[in-house]
C-alpha cells in the first residue's frame, strides 16, 4: 500500500457523514470546510494541494494546487493526522443532500473520473488531479464535464453526490446517454463524448438542454439523480423576482409572521 489504510464507516440516509477511523500516525485528507467533528489528539493542517507522494520540492506542490483551480476548488486541502497512541476518529459531511460513496481505488484499476466538485475525502496517498476530455467537441459543449477530477493510488476514497445514487456495469459497447450534470464518477476505460440533442422542437423547448453525455462501455458508472446545478436552479426560480415581492407558500409564510410580530 501506498496510501494510508484507513476504515470507516458511514451513518445517515439522505444526508450522510462518513466517520474515518484512524490508526497512530494515520492521515486522512479533505477538502476544505467538510469537517463534521473529530476527536481529540487529531491534528489538522493546511497543505497546498493533496499531499499525495507524486509531488516532488515546491514546484510540484504549486503545479499540483494549480490544477485545483481549473476544477473550481480551492488551493488548498486539509489534512487530519492521529497523534495519539490510541485509535481515533474524524468524520467529513456532505454539503447538500445526497450520499456518499465510499471507492476503494485498488478495486478500480487505481483511478476514478469524477465530477469536479464530488471529491469530498481521501486517505493521505491518494492523487487528486485533472482529468481534460480530448475530444473537440467535448471541450467547447460539455459544460460540466469539460474538466473533471482524477482519483489516482491503492487506497480510500469518499465522492458525494445529490439525491440518489446508481451504480450501473456498461458491457463492451454498451451506451448510456445521461444529462451533463447526472454524470458523478466513472472508472478511466470508459469513453466519455458529448451528443447534440436532435431535433430543434427538442433542443429548445424540451426543457432538458442541448447536450447529452454519451457514455460507452466497459467500465462502470455512478449517476446521480439530484445534481446541485438542478437543485440550486429550482430553488433560484421560487426566489421573489422583484425586490419587496414575494412568492409562494414561502411568502404567506412570512406574510402571517410578520402580522402576528406587528409589522
Amino acid at each position: 500500500m501506498n496510501n494510508h489504510e484507513i476504515d470507516f464507516k458511514l451513518y445517515g440516509d439522505d444526508m450522510q457523514f462518513v466517520e474515518v477511523e484512524l490508526d497512530p500516525g494515520e492521515t486522512v485528507i479533505a477538502e476544505a470546510g467538510s469537517l463534521m467533528m473529530m476527536e481529540d489528539h487529531i491534528e489538522m493542517e493546511t497543505i497546498f494541494g493533496d499531499g499525495s507522494g507524486q509531488q516532488s520540492g515546491i514546484m510540484g506542490k504549486l503545479f499540483s494546487a494549480g490544477k485545483r483551480v481549473l476544477t473550481g476548488e480551492s488551493l488548498f486541502m486539509t489534512a487530519f493526522t492521529n497523534e495519539g497512541k490510541e485509535k481515533k476518529h474524524v468524520s467529513f459531511a456532505s454539503p447538500y443532500p445526497g450520499k456518499i460513496i465510499p471507492m476503494d481505488l485498488s478495486e478500480w484499476d487505481k483511478k476514478i473520473i469524477c465530477q469536479k466538485d464530488a471529491f469530498l475525502a481521501a486517505a493521505k496517498g491518494v492523487s487528486v488531479g485533472i482529468e481534460l476530455q480530448k475530444k473537440l467537441g467535448t471541450g467547447f459543449f460539455g459544460g460540466e464535464g469539460f474538466i473533471m477530477q482524477k482519483l489516482e493510488g491503492d487506497g480510500m476514497a469518499f465522492v458525494h453526490a445529490g439525491g440518489t445514487i446508481h451504480k450501473k456495469e456498461l458491457q463492451i459497447g454498451e451506451t448510456l446517454r445521461l444529462d451533463t450534470g447526472c454524470l458523478v464518477a466513472m472508472t478511466g476505460e470508459v469513453d466519455y463524448n458529448i451528443e447534440f440533442v436532435k431535433g430543434v422542437k427538442t433542443a429548445l423547448f424540451g426543457g432538458e438542454g442541448l447536450f447529452f453525455v454519451t457514455l460507452k462501455g466497459p467500465g462502470t458508472v455512478w449517476v446521480q439523480s439530484l445534481p446541485f446545478s438542478r437543485l440550486a436552479s429550482r430553488v433560484f426560480a421560487a426566489m421573489p423576482q422583484t425586490p419587496g415581492g414575494s412568492k409562494g407558500e414561502g411568502s404567506m409564510a412570512r406574510g402571517l409572521f410578520d402580522m402576528f410580530n406587528g409589522d
